[in-house]
């Protein structure tokens, strides 16, 4: 049943990603909402059927918006190839269900709740790889979206996925408002330069995979349970804190990379408020990221305690995953100068 259920997952999206005919792309969504929920309700618990329940009512939605404006802009122009979006009627519904499908505010309620309700590796795949069909939608009628809207709720969701991060003690809640913020970013240059929002979604998918698998080997499911992880591993709970100093963008650490690059180029684009609003919400962000991060290196100090503690981890495919992803996702900031 995982192997079909993954296998979904995967051809849904690159059925979304490949297709030219609105049609198709919509069939795609589907294959990928239908193949995570029961993922997300596997646990036979009522969190979880609550969380799967909202999960299929939100993308349900989305994708029959996505369908009614495909079909609206056909009715218009007697066309049903996705890139040629030319009513600005369909073009709106169109973002506004992208940013429901990715959960960008203000139609973000439902994936805090959601991940909440799921296991941490459920939660791994709703962050990044159900990120991957909207993205790739988004990217291919990058010219067409509307750019004032994009900039709203850019703006409105860095402010949001910052601040309303800031009193969660959850790491699943925690990782959904870093996610509403990431996307945040993406949004505001999808636009303008989609070259960096690739990188940018690049280097997101990266650093939350990492994270993930942190808190997956390290079974943290909250700011207490971060707090005794270095009595169980003390070297990946210091690539923990560095990888989230990361996705709160601080230099010299990968995560810097696409937000310098994006300020960058909004101020090019005399687009300067936005650039300050963006840069001031992602103080917030990096203050919850760094109150975690504490949390979790405030026991490295030596100690007296007389307890036994498990030094070292068993190799799983954890371990191994993680052993990959972490350093990557940590020293790629020195290529910064020749993608500039």
């Amino acid at each position: 049943t995982t192997t079909i259920l993954i296998s979904s997952l995967a051809t849904g999206t690159i059925i979304t990603a490949s297709s030219h005919h609105w049609l198709m792309a919509w069939v795609g969504l589907e294959m990928n909402t239908l193949a995570i929920i029961p993922m997300i309700s596997k646990q036979h618990h009522p969190r979880a059927t609550e969380a799967a329940t909202k999960y299929f009512l939100t993308q349900a939605a989305a994708s029959t918006t996505i369908l009614f404006s495909s079909t609206t802009n056909a009715w218009q122009t007697g066309t049903w190839d996705i890139t040629n979006m030319t009513s600005p009627t369909a073009n709106m519904l169109l973002t506004m269900a992208l940013a429901m499908k990715l959960g960008l505010a203000p139609m973000h309620f439902w994936l805090p709740e959601v991940l909440q309700g799921s296991t941490i590796k459920t939660a791994l795949i709703i962050t990044t790889w159900q990120k991957l069909a909207p993205m790739a939608l988004i990217f291919t009628m990058s010219n067409a979206l509307p750019t004032t809207a994009l900039l709203t709720m850019a703006m409105i969701s860095t402010l949001l996925g910052g601040w309303a991060g800031l009193n969660q003690t959850q790491t699943r809640k925690i990782m959904a408002y870093s996610s509403i913020a990431h996307l945040g970013w993406m949004a505001a240059i999808t636009t303008i330069m989609p070259s960096i929002l690739t990188l940018n979604l690049v280097l997101y998918l990266l650093m939350t995979t990492s994270m993930f698998y942190t808190l997956i080997l390290l079974n943290s499911k909250n700011i207490k349970d971060m707090a005794t992880s270095p009595t169980t591993s003390p070297t990946t709970t210091t690539l923990a804190m560095l990888t989230l100093l990361s996705l709160g963008g601080l230099p010299p650490l990968t995560g810097f990379m696409p937000k310098w690059l994006i300020i960058e180029e909004l101020t090019t684009q005399n687009l300067t408020t936005t650039a300050t609003i963006l840069a001031l919400s992602a103080l917030l962000s990096l203050f919850f990221y760094l109150r975690l991060s504490y949390s979790s290196t405030i026991t490295l100090a030596p100690n007296t305690t007389t307890t036994k503690h498990k030094w070292r981890f068993k190799p799983t495919i954890n371990t191994t995953l993680l052993t990959m992803t972490l350093p990557t996702s940590l020293l790629m900031l020195p290529i910064t100068p020749m993608i500039c």
